[in-house]
């Protein structure tokens, strides 16, 4: 990986990244499906991911006041669960939670330990600060901090996350690593002038033959290797 000689900082995006989202979200959807002899799971599912999806969008644009993850997540469960026909309130705020009990990717504990052991290592997310204090214990994440877009009122790829990063470092951007499974969020934190690179994982969003990325790799384990080395 190009100039990683310099490196003083790795910022990990976390939702998709280090935890299995889709996964997560898959499981507890199924939860309601199976209360639910008329629903099926990938179509509660979808409506989730285009509910969550379309209002962090509204947010991005302007066209909503900005509203957490808590929030759209409560939205999006309220539209499934009406779906599924599911009215019990205890199954409702089940899913409502269901971003504080996501689980990791395989290498992503032991990979992360691997890589603070060497730099301070932060999260950078859009996810809620509450989401993210219960996750990271759920997941057993190693962070030396942990930070929400939510403390600027804004998502990813909004610059201002990116400063957010920056400032609670202390270090110029250009000396922080920016690690994402998601393209769009490595195109934010470059353009605020953060090195970056993508690790693919599932359900990520791959790089198209545009992007420059200062290193892309197939695994943690594999970015774990090379800063480790550098």
């Amino acid at each position: 990986m190009a100039g990683i000689h310099d490196i003083e900082v790795v910022v990990f995006d976390v939702l998709g990244t280090l935890i299995d989202e889709e996964s997560g979200f898959r499981a507890e959807v199924q939860a309601m499906a199976d209360a639910s002899a008329a629903a099926d799971a990938e179509d509660l599912l979808a409506l989730w991911l285009r509910r969550r999806e379309s209002e962090e969008r509204r947010v991005r644009r302007g066209d909503r006041a900005y509203a957490g993850t808590e929030v759209i997540d409560a939205e999006a469960a309220r539209q499934v669960a009406e779906r599924a026909g599911v009215d019990d309130p205890a199954a409702v705020e089940r899913l409502a939670t269901a971003g504080r009990r996501l689980p990791p990717y395989g290498d992503s504990a032991a990979g992360l330990e691997r890589i603070a052991r060497r730099y301070p290592v932060l999260a950078l997310s859009n996810a809620s600060s509450t989401a993210l204090t219960w996750l990271n214990a759920h997941a057993g994440l190693r962070w030396h901090q942990t930070l929400s877009g939510e403390t600027v009122s804004a998502y990813k790829p909004a610059p201002e996350v990116y400063r957010l990063a920056a400032d609670a470092a202390g270090r110029p951007p250009e000396r922080m690593l920016m690690v994402a499974a998601h393209a769009w969020d490595l195109r934010g934190a470059r353009a605020s002038g953060m090195r970056t690179a993508y690790v693919r994982r599932p359900s990520g969003d791959p790089p198209a033959e545009s992007d420059v990325f200062d290193g892309q790799f197939g695994s943690l384990d594999e970015l774990a290797d090379a800063l480790t080395a550098a």
